[in-house]
């Protein structure tokens, strides 16, 4: 059973900056699993950072999935799935354009 690490609804990064590490908690520090990042934009523009156990698995990587009309779903917008050994899992988003972006998350966790 996977386990809401992180989550966000229409985050907001001002134009060309990049936000502050998105996972804080107790559930920071992950073992062994799956990673699975679930995210989308509002526009093209909003890249994203996963690192675990410092590990890049995703260096400013731009998200594929954006739109301003719709939700987000597990099964259409999977950005990332991972087998993880563990460590500290970190999540950044940078905006690449002129203009304020939103951008809705899900990070989760599956122990093995």
């Amino acid at each position: 059973m996977a386990i809401l690490v992180a989550s966000g609804m229409t985050v907001s990064i001002a134009a060309y900056t990049k936000s502050a590490d998105l996972v804080t908690g107790r559930n920071q520090y992950v073992g062994k699993g799956r990673l699975q990042l679930v995210a989308r934009g509002s526009a093209i523009g909003m890249n994203c950072t996963l690192n675990c156990g410092g590990v890049a698995l995703s260096d400013d990587l731009a998200l594929p999935f954006f739109g301003s009309t719709g939700g987000m779903t597990v099964k259409d917008h999977v950005v990332i799935d991972q087998v993880v050994s563990g460590g500290r899992v970190e999540m950044f988003l940078r905006n690449t354009t002129v203009g304020a972006l939103t951008t809705d998350y899900a990070l989760y966790f599956t122990p093995m």
